[in-house]
């Protein structure tokens, strides 16, 4: 009795965890979906669901799930450029990934990196982080043909940054690499990205026709799939409209894009760029008032992100390097000195692991005892039961086979009394002079049954006996005739030709064509045995 206690309660405890885990999966899920449906209208709070999934995910020792969710949440910061916060996200992030060994987490996160050196200015170190990943990424290449669009994705940022810059020789070097690997890719698929790219460089050269039409591409994709980009792409058409001196068009599209980065909380990092571009075309138009005005709102929105008096200066990320490896070295410290206080600690806890999986095996052994015992016995059971069944099976198959052997032989007796009574006939119809043929005719004929009356008393006893035989039959092949069943019933009983013929009052040679027919209805071949056949119905 206290074993069974043991085991319900461990039933009970085993329950209680699956039942709890369940529901941490559930609150992970509603998490990271909450976060997501928020992030562009509530970043604040699409930042708490993507903390609170974070922290569940380390609870749960999801080490890849936590890497993605504080890379989603560190690019949530990026665009609404709170950049101290998307910098200890990824910096998060890259220690996870490195101590994982997972590759594919580090590239993405140094790509990410990449773009935040790139917001400061900080080529150089934008440009090593990117590389780091394309580094990454060829790598697992060699393994992996997917790792190509991600490449492509590296490109991208290189292409953005010398755009950016104006180094248009080193953006058309890049985008002959993206051409080409968009070749190797399986599905051949033009990325809208690099289309957009493309196009801006086309305008560049001249060609303008080119550039609005691979730009309006892109931009019919982005309005479908990805919204938030059409606040880059409305910013480079303004800009090709600019350079085509169409400049109400271009202050249309800067404006455009103004509004949807206010909608869609993101790519905030290029306010200041859109004002700086409508005070550059106002200006050309002579407007000098609102080219002032537009000149202002963008340095108050650069010193807003990146001034000196900003969270998000041009220094931070070099402070938060050292103040990152200090705090590592402090922590390191920190642990040194635990590791001592948890020994004792440890030991004690192995000492109850030790018990616990010891009860543990002793529970899971009685069961797997006690449950092998109960199919056993379950087994035996069954096995009596068969027996039985199969016993009760033979004694009627027995019965019956008797029966039919009766049967048999009282249709042969049949057969015998009429030749002998035949035989007798012929006998005295060689003896006209001294009998009276008619008398002992009417005397025969009473003794000797007809041929139909012998038949129906046969068919009786056999239906009696195998009385599913003619509906199985008949179930099986409904195109049989009645001759057909006669014939079927007969080889049942193992008769004879000459045996059929006599009780059916045919020739010997018309059963053997029924038979021949019969063979042919039922679909048997050659080899196929009629007897063995008709002895499953």
């Amino acid at each position: 009795m206290k074993i069974l206690k043991n085991n319900s309660i461990f039933i009970i405890l085993l329950f209680i965890s699956l039942n709890s885990l369940s529901q941490e999966i559930n609150d992970i899920e509603f998490s990271q979906k909450r976060a997501k449906e928020l992030r562009y209208v509530k970043p604040d709070s699409s930042a708490y669901f993507y903390n609170k999934s974070y922290k569940a995910l380390i609870k749960k020792k999801d080490t890849v799930g936590a890497i993605n969710t504080l890379t989603e949440l560190s690019l949530l910061y990026a665009h609404n450029v709170d950049y101290g916060k998307s910098y200890d996200g990824y910096w998060k992030a890259l220690l996870l990934a490195d101590r994982s060994k997972d590759s594919a987490s580090l590239s993405e996160i140094y790509q990410q990196l990449g773009w935040l050196y790139s917001f400061y200015k900080r080529d150089n170190e934008a440009l090593k982080y990117f590389n780091r990943s394309i580094s990454i990424r060829k790598k697992q290449l060699k393994i992996d043909q997917s790792m190509q669009t991600y490449i492509l994705s590296n490109y991208f940022s290189i292409i953005n940054l010398y755009r950016l810059n104006k180094n248009f020789d080193m953006v058309k070097v890049y985008l002959d690499s993206c051409n080409q690997l968009q070749k190797n890719i399986s599905n051949n698929l033009k990325s809208p990205f690099i289309l957009a790219e493309s196009g801006f460089v086309d305008a560049n050269d001249g060609d303008f026709d080119s550039a609005f039409k691979k730009l309006e591409t892109a931009k019919k994709y982005f309005n479908q799939y990805e919204k938030p980009y059409l606040i880059i792409i409305h910013s480079l058409i303004g800009e090709v409209h600019e350079l085509k001196n169409e400049l109400d068009k271009s202050i249309e599209h800067f404006n455009i894009s103004i509004e949807l980065t206010s909608k869609f909380n993101r790519h905030l990092n290029y306010s200041p760029k859109l004002y700086e571009g409508l005070s550059r075309v106002y200006l050309k138009k002579n407007d000098y008032e609102k080219a002032y005005i537009n000149l202002e709102k963008s340095k108050q929105l650069e010193d807003a992100i990146f001034g000196s008096k900003s969270l998000n200066n041009q220094h931070l990320l070099e402070i938060k390097d050292k103040y990152r490896i200090e705090k590592d070295k402090q922590e390191d410290i920190l642990k040194q000195q635990r590791i001592a206080d948890l020994e004792k600690e440890d030991e004690i806890w192995l000492l109850k692991s030790i018990i616990l999986i010891a009860a543990i095996i002793f529970i899971i052994v009685f069961a797997y005892r006690s449950l092998k015992n109960l199919r056993t016995k379950h087994k035996n059971e069954k096995r009596l039961i068969e027996a039985k069944q199969q016993l009760y099976i033979q004694k009627q198959n027995d019965i019956l086979e008797l029966k039919n052997m009766e049967l048999t032989e009282a249709a042969l007796r049949l057969i015998e009394k009429d030749e002998f009574i035949t035989s007798i006939k012929k006998k005295l119809s060689g003896q006209k002079d001294h009998i009276d043929i008619k008398v002992i005719n009417r005397i025969l004929k009473s003794i000797q049954g007809s041929l139909g009356k012998n038949w129906n008393e046969f068919e009786a006893q056999f239906t009696q006996i195998n009385q599913s035989f003619y509906k199985n039959l008949q179930k099986e092949y409904p195109s049989l005739s009645q001759t057909d069943q006669k014939i079927c019933a007969l080889v049942k009983l193992n008769f004879r030709s000459k045996d059929m013929a006599r009780l059916l009052g045919i020739s010997v040679e018309s059963v053997h064509t029924s038979r021949y027919r019969l063979r042919k209805k039922l679909g048997l071949q050659r080899n196929d045995n009629l007897e063995e056949f008709m002895s499953k119905f």
